[in-house]
C-alpha cells in the first residue's frame, strides 16, 4: 500500500513538474515579444540566450558529471547549437517583430513536429502509417487556413503579420532540421552538458550578430519591464524548465512528455491574450485547431506509455523545449519527431521563444534514441 502511495505521489509530482515546465515554455512567446518591442530583434535574441548561457554554465559548474569532458563532443554540440539556437532564434525574434506572439505560439511548437515527421517519412526513415499521413494532411491543411486568416483590423490580409507568420514557418522548418541533425550528433552526451554547449555556442553567435545594432539602442530608455522579461527568459524557460522537465521524465515516459508539450500553445495563447491583448481571427482559430490535432496524430499515432523505464532519462536533452517519440530496432537507433521551442539543445523541446522562455530550455529538441524500450515500443526525449 505504501509502495502504491509513493508511486502515485511520484506520478503526481512528475506531471506537475512537466506542467509547470510547459507553462514556462509557453510564456516565452509573450515575454520575448515584450523585449522585441523595445530593442531590435537580434539584440533581444542575444540578451535572452547570452544570459541563458550564463545560467546554464553556472548550473553545469555546480553539477557533478558522470562522464569525462570531451572537446570533440562539445564542438559537435556547439555546431548544432549554431543552427538550433543561433539561426532559429534570429528567425524567430525577427518574426516576433512583425507578427503577434500568439501566432508564433502555435505555428512553431505545432508545425515543427509535423515538418519533422514529414521529412522523416519522405526520406523513408519513419513509416508513413495511415494515422500519421492523416495527421500530416490535417496539419498542413490547418497551416494553410491559419496563414489565409492573417488579416488586419479592416479584414484585409496584413502584410506584416503574414510575413511574420511565414518567418515563424521558416523557423519551424529550421527547428525540424535541427531536431533530425542533433539526434545523431549529440548521441551519448549528458543532457545538461549538451544543452549548455549548444546554448553557449548559439548564444555567442547571437551576440556577434547583435553587435552592429547594439550601439544604436537607447539603453537608458529600455524599461524595467523589458529587463525583467530578459531575466525571466534566461532563468525560467532555460534553467528551471530544464530541471523540471527531467524531473518529470524520470517518472513518466517520453511519449507522455511529448503529448504534454502540446500544452505549450495553450499557455502561449493564454499569455499573449492576457498580457498583450493579442487575438486570433476566426479562420486562424480553425486552422490552429487543425494544426494541433494533426500534429498530435502525426507524432504519437495514438501510442502512449504512461511511465518510464529505469533508463528513460538517460542521454536525453531538450532542445528549448523538445521531446520526441519514434520507432526503431535494437540494432539501429530509432528515429522520431519532436516538438519544442528554441532554448537550447540537446539530444532530444525549447524555443522557443525560441523559447525561449519557454525553455525555452528546455526544452527545445531533438533526442538521442538508443533502441527499443523493453516492451518493444520506443520513445526518446
Amino acid at each position: 500500500m505504501t509502495e502504491d502511495t509513493d508511486r502515485n505521489r511520484d506520478l503526481t509530482d512528475a506531471h506537475l513538474s512537466l506542467l509547470i515546465a510547459m507553462v514556462f515554455f509557453g510564456s516565452a512567446f509573450a515575454s520575448s515579444k515584450v523585449v522585441v518591442g523595445e530593442v531590435p530583434s537580434q539584440v533581444a535574441a542575444a540578451l535572452r540566450f547570452g544570459c541563458g548561457a550564463l545560467v546554464l554554465l553556472a548550473m553545469l559548474g555546480v553539477t557533478r558529471s558522470k562522464t569525462p569532458f570531451s572537446w570533440r563532443d562539445a564542438m559537435h554540440a556547439g555546431l548544432v547549437g549554431l543552427l538550433g539556437v543561433c539561426v532559429f532564434n534570429l528567425i524567430f525574434f525577427w518574426a516576433l517583430s512583425l507578427a503577434p506572439s500568439i501566432d508564433g505560439s502555435i505555428i512553431v511548437p505545432v508545425l515543427s513536429p509535423v515538418l519533422t515527421t514529414l521529412a522523416l517519412a519522405v526520406t523513408g526513415r519513419e513509416t508513413a502509417s495511415g494515422v500519421r499521413v492523416a495527421g500530416l494532411v490535417l496539419g498542413v491543411a490547418g497551416a494553410v487556413a491559419f496563414f489565409v486568416g492573417s488579416t488586419d483590423a479592416e479584414g484585409g490580409v496584413s502584410g506584416s503579420r503574414l510575413a511574420g507568420d511565414l518567418l515563424f514557418l521558416l523557423g519551424a522548418a529550421c527547428w525540424a532540421v535541427y531536431t533530425i541533425v542533433s539526434k545523431k550528433v549529440l548521441v551519448g552526451m549528458e543532457p545538461l552538458r549538451a544543452t549548455t554547449c549548444a546554448t553557449t555556442a548559439g548564444g555567442t553567435g547571437l551576440v556577434l550578430f547583435a553587435l552592429p545594432a547594439a550601439p544604436g539602442v537607447d539603453w537608458s530608455a529600455v524599461s524595467g519591464t523589458a529587463w525583467a522579461n530578459v531575466v525571466y527568459l534566461a532563468v525560467a524557460p532555460t534553467a528551471v524548465s530544464y530541471l523540471l522537465y527531467f524531473r518529470g521524465l524520470r517518472v513518466v515516459s517520453p511519449s507522455v512528455a511529448t503529448v504534454m508539450m502540446f500544452a505549450i500553445p495553450v499557455f502561449g495563447i493564454t499569455c499573449s491574450m492576457t498580457f498583450l491583448g493579442e487575438s486570433f481571427t476566426g479562420v486562424q482559430v480553425v486552422g490552429g485547431v487543425g494544426m494541433l490535432a494533426g500534429s498530435v496524430l502525426a507524432v504519437t499515432e495514438g501510442r502512449l506509455r504512461r511511465t518510464a523505464g529505469p533508463d528513460s532519462a538517460r542521454n536525453r536533452a531538450p532542445a528549448d523545449l523538445a521531446t520526441e517519440t519514434g520507432t526503431g530496432t535494437e540494432a539501429e537507433p530509432g528515429t522520431g519527431t519532436g516538438t519544442g521551442l528554441g532554448t537550447g539543445a540537446g539530444s532530444g523541446t525549447g524555443a522557443g521563444s525560441g523559447t525561449g522562455t519557454g525553455s525555452g530550455t528546455v526544452r527545445s529538441a531533438a533526442s538521442c534514441e538508443t533502441g527499443r524500450e523493453r516492451d518493444g515500443s520506443e520513445a526518446g526525449g
